[in-house]
């Protein structure tokens, strides 16, 4: 059993159950919740939705990249493309939902995880939380709604957050807008048990306390000095030669150059139409082309395949990458912009 969803005292609670596999999220777990979201949403007896996840790692580090990287390295592109498209309007449904979306988040939260919970009203990250968009990290971009959550971080943190993959802690993730609540993770079960009993979400609320701090306060200057000139060329060169440039610098530079490039478009496009179905629409222009036309075959290979983590990308460096190719990955797909 990947997933577990049931309607319990006056919630639906949906359950991830794959910590074997950090939960990453199945094509067969999003219709589930699709699904029930649509069985609950005139349902009276439901008064606000909960999802959480089974295992102490991680929440969801993400999509089921494996099985989308087996159809696709057959020439089978369409999966992948199917895939995205069910999911991608799975994440527009729960933005739009109309009952308390409840999150409960630790461990890791990545991609297809992120789609899944933190479009919701009600987004609870614990002490363990490490919430990131690291796409680019494997030929993919930032993706399931990532690209208008990055967009409406405060300055430029979302470009920073975006060709970085930088894990962000509870603190970092209510700064950067991924999240509302932090509430210790002891405290989780006491507050599953108040919304069976009474369906009253402002529990949420009342238990919310504020976190440590996080070290993205203390970047806020740097990054929107640097994270908000034209190009990503201009970004690298502004780069500090510090302990955090470095870093920096080398999390982009390993990083594909493509998706890279095509990330910084996705966002600042996501930041001028600020609507999640304009971005799912606009990040769906890449990932259906990112098999066929971009570096996914090649990231999943060496991160998740090989796991030799050296992979031979499309592009040997950022400033190869034209603005002519990231049009190109970012045009309306040959058989039209999905609708979600």
């Amino acid at each position: 059993m990947s997933i577990r969803i049931r309607k319990i005292g006056r919630i639906g609670q949906i359950t991830l159950q794959r910590p074997e596999a950090l939960n990453a999220v199945t094509h067969e777990m999003v219709l589930k919740i699709e699904a029930a979201l649509d069985g609950w949403r005139e349902d009276d007896r439901v008064a606000c939705v909960l999802i959480d996840a089974e295992g102490h790692k991680a929440f969801s580090a993400g999509g089921d990249l494996q099985h989308m990287h087996d159809t696709a390295s057959k020439g089978d592109f369409e999966a992948g493309r199917r895939f995205w498209r069910d999911e991608y309007r799975l994440n527009a449904k729960i933005a739009s939902y109309p009952k308390p979306y409840i999150a409960l988040c630790q461990g890791f939260v990545m991609g297809g995880g992120v789609g899944v919970s933190l479009h919701g009203s009600h987004r609870v990250v614990g002490e363990s939380a490490k919430i990131a968009m690291p796409e680019c990290a494997v030929g993919l971009a930032p993706d399931v709604g990532g690209s208008l959550l990055l967009a409406r971080a405060p300055g430029h943190l979302g470009e920073y957050l975006g060709v970085t993959g930088t894990r962000m802690n509870a603190s970092d993730a209510i700064l950067a807008g991924f999240a509302d609540y932090f509430i210790p993770e002891a405290e989780w079960s006491g507050l599953t048990e108040t919304l069976i009993e009474t369906g009253d979400w402002s529990a949420v609320a009342s238990l919310a306390r504020d976190p440590e701090d996080g070290p993205l306060m203390a970047l806020r200057g740097q990054v929107d000095a640097i994270f908000g000139k034209a190009t990503l060329t201009e970004m690298l060169a502004s780069l500090p030669d510090t302990d955090w440039g470095t870093a920096t610098m080398k999390a982009i530079r390993a990083a594909s150059p493509l998706s890279a490039a095509c990330t910084i478009e996705l966002v600042r496009r996501a930041r001028a139409n600020d609507d999640i179905r304009m971005a799912l629409q606009q990040e769906y222009r890449f990932t259906s082309r990112s098999a066929s036309d971009g570096d996914f075959i090649e990231g999943i290979r060496a991160a998740i395949i090989d796991k030799d983590r050296n992979p031979r990308w499309r592009h040997a460096s950022i400033e190869d990458v034209t603005a002519s190719e990231v049009e190109v990955m970012l045009a309306e797909p040959p058989g039209g912009d999905i609708a979600v």
